[in-house]
């Protein structure tokens, strides 16, 4: 079970706040595949307060779309805290604050991984949310171990960190990667053991390299945090999330999803892709997550090929007519080998 203050779930692997990806077309497949707790995509907090399209679509939740939880990200505190507030008015069950997203871009305007600079700054961003959620929800918060490998880097995020659960956040997400280093070289466990071992009973999940369940089960045994966010690691496989539930629950772990399961899962996200962003929309939308739902796929490199061809929903169609048959011959794949050219391919695209 992990608590987060006052929301409590059953499976303590969360699926990650994802720029580009953590719709609801997304959230909603997983949940059908063992998902419990979804993170919406992050968003800026300026762009909750501003009518339009995007507000209406974040702030638009289905009552199969719980529990949900809303990133934000921006660098001023009032405008931060109203945002908030915005997304619990609207049925939001958790707010979280992203101080970890390395893109230059979002570095550039003091946003994201910048905060981890300027923990003055960050924490005031903190105590804002707080204040304007008023305890109505958890109120959470993701980091990356630092902005660099400097001592003054550690010394920033260990105020921040302290200082976000003196002030009454729920847990803390912490990415086993520093900002400067973006998605190379491995995320650190030895980090993530120090920072719950300093938190005590306070709640830290882990962030980084989770691709498979037993990525999941390897992290929280090895570092004691209590539970994880899996990030690219679900983008393409909702199956995930009950391969993991079973393997911390010590049951087997269920089969490799058959082509059969494959393509229900493609028929749904397309489905539901089309119902949020629309149907001229959702073919060109779905050939990215489609170029990872390929590395399931006994025949990854031609799957993944004619994916990337995708424009519309009638050429989605014709891959799973094609490529997705439950009555074809197909070759085993065996997990581990695929799992690992997640992995592989994710590190790549990042």
């Amino acid at each position: 079970m992990l608590r987060l203050g006052s929301l409590e779930v059953a499976l303590p692997a969360v699926q990650a706040a994802l720029s580009g990806y953590s719709d609801r077309a997304m959230r909603v497949v997983a949940r059908r595949r063992g998902a419990e707790l979804c993170m919406a995509e992050v968003v800026l907090d300026k762009l909750v307060l501003l009518k339009g399209r995007l507000r209406d679509r974040m702030l638009a939740l289905g009552p199969d779309d719980h529990p949900i939880g809303g990133q934000l990200m921006g660098a001023e505190p009032d405008q931060f805290g109203r945002a908030a507030a915005e997304l619990v008015e609207h049925g939001y069950d958790l707010v979280d604050i992203n101080f970890g997203c390395p893109v230059r871009k979002v570095l550039g305007r003091c946003r994201g991984g910048y905060l981890l600079t300027t923990p003055s700054v960050a924490l005031d961003i903190v105590k804002s949310v707080l204040d304007r959620v008023g305890g109505r929800r958890p109120v959470t918060v993701k980091m990356r171990r630092g902005f660099d490998d400097s001592a003054e880097s550690e010394r920033n995020f260990f105020e921040i960190f302290d200082g976000a659960f003196d002030l009454g956040v729920a847990s803390v997400t912490v990415h086993g990667r520093t900002v400067e280093q973006r998605y190379v070289g491995p995320s650190n466990r030895d980090f993530l053991k120090k920072v719950k071992g300093r938190a005590g009973d306070r709640v830290v999940l882990g962030s980084g390299d989770i691709f498979s369940p037993e990525n999941v089960a390897d992290v929280m045994g090895e570092t004691g945090v209590d539970g994880v966010w899996i990030a690219r690691g679900a983008i393409g496989n909702p199956f995930i999330f009950r391969e993991a539930r079973a393997l911390l629950e010590g049951a087997p772990l269920p089969l490799p999803p058959s082509i059969a399961e494959q393509r229900r899962a493609l028929e749904e996200h397309l489905a539901l892709t089309a119902e949020t962003h629309g149907a001229d929309r959702a073919g060109i939308i779905l050939r990215k997550v489609g170029i990872r739902y390929a590395d399931l796929h006994p025949l990854r490199d031609e799957v993944r090929g004619v994916f990337i061809g995708v424009r519309t929903c009638a050429d989605v169609e014709a891959v799973l007519q094609r490529w997705y048959d439950p009555a074809g011959e197909w070759p085993p794949v065996e997990r581990r080998k695929v799992m690992d050219r997640v992995a592989a391919g994710a590190l790549l695209e990042e």
